[in-house]
């Protein structure tokens, strides 16, 4: 008999991130991954180039110089750091190490989808709580509750819905919540949220008796997807769990170094948050105008709901005649709905031109983009 793995392994598909190709299409415009809309940092790109010379080496199993300047740059402890390959590697590490067999996992119904994936292949009993309007609310999560939770996981802002929730209502869901359950704060868009009052998640895991984590990604505006890096802030006995679980050496050097650059780069954030602010609002007013409902978004992107799914698969299909590739989103629940990424300002022209065109019933309207082959040639 041939060896098997747990059943739980299969009852799910595994995850399929954004596209990035279109057969037959040689000009790209990639706005399904949420990757930020500059590439990586000049220094962190220099920085990447420096460390290859030192590839023979192992790296700091302890990331301890990154751990520093993510602690300077955001006035934390740096023993109270994780750093992960991705902060995907952070979130299936507090999965598995708290959660598994005969626990549950509760989210938000359109909360990451790694939540679920990686909490079913643990064993959790997976609870996703309905969110109507698209907004998550504490009195529904808190109602899901049960003697089996462990786990709870809230991304802040939400991706893909882009909705934000409210200091006080975080506040008072840790305060709520049994102090038994971890509640586990996904802050990969953090750094462009502009509402004064947004908190990332420090404050609360401060506060909180040693059950609450705030994880954070390289991902989207340093420009560091594909180098894979993340981190988490917790207290000091998670971040012992933590340092327990993952890998002895789970970083490169190269990307240590590339991260410490990209957190030093001179404006880099100023410049990211500006463009994403001003071109998150023309992209929906843009949208809009075209009669393309589009939800209120404190992220790098903006949802799109076209009124059904056929209505959404003509539009993707008409994006990616363009060779402008979005993300549908079927997998997430909500088929009559497309996000799309904040690029370049050029890149949400062309979007804008061809959903209007689309609206419109005229898409030859969009053939030949001015600006395509200056971005993308």
């Amino acid at each position: 008999m041939p060896v098997t793995p747990r059943p739980s392994i299969f009852a799910v598909e595994p995850y399929k991130g954004g596209e990035s190709k279109i057969p037959g299409v040689n000009r790209i415009v990639k706005l399904s991954s949420n990757e930020g809309a500059f590439g990586p940092p000049p220094s962190a790109v220099a920085a990447i180039t420096e460390a290859a010379l030192g590839a023979h080496r192992y790296p700091d199993g302890g990331a301890t110089a990154l751990r520093t300047a993510i602690g300077q740059r955001f006035g934390l402890d740096p023993e109270r750091i994780v750093c992960g390959n991705g902060s995907d590697e952070l979130l299936a590490m507090l999965i598995l190490a708290y959660g598994g067999e005969g626990t549950e996992l509760i989210m938000s119904a359109y909360g990451f989808q790694m939540y679920e994936l990686t909490g079913t292949w643990a064993g959790c009993r997976i609870i996703k709580v309905p969110e109507p309007n698209l907004v998550t609310e504490v009195d529904a999560l808190l109602a899901a509750v049960g003697p089996r939770t462990r786990l709870m996981f809230l991304a802040n802002p939400n991706n893909p819905t882009g909705s934000l929730m409210s200091q006080a209502e975080l506040a008072r869901l840790r305060r709520e919540l049994p102090d038994n359950v971890l509640l586990v704060l996904d802050s990969a868009y953090a750094e462009y949220v502009t509402d004064p009052g947004y908190d990332a998640g420090a404050r609360l895991v401060d506060s909180s008796p040693g059950n609450t984590v705030m994880t954070r990604t390289f991902s989207k505006i340093y420009g560091l997807g594909g180098m894979r890096l993340g981190w988490a802030y917790a207290s000091p006995a998670v971040v012992d769990v933590l340092n327990r679980v993952r890998g002895p050496f789970n970083l490169n050097s190269a990307v240590m170094a590339a991260g410490i650059a990209a957190l030093s780069e001179p404006g880099w954030i100023e410049k990211s948050v500006a463009h994403n602010t001003e071109w998150r609002a023309r992209l929906s007013a843009g949208l809009e105008a075209a009669g393309i409902r589009v939800q209120p978004s404190q992220g790098n992107f903006v949802l799109a709901d076209f009124g059904s799914p056929e209505r959404a698969a003509a539009a993707d299909a008409h994006l990616r005649s363009r060779g402008l590739i979005v993300r549908a989103m079927g997998g997430y629940g909500l088929p009559r709905c497309l996000r799309i990424t904040v690029g370049t300002g050029e890149e949400c022209e062309m979007v804008v031109d061809a959903l209007s065109a689309f609206a419109q019933g005229n898409p030859a309207t969009t053939e030949a983009h001015p600006v395509a082959e200056a971005a993308h040639g």
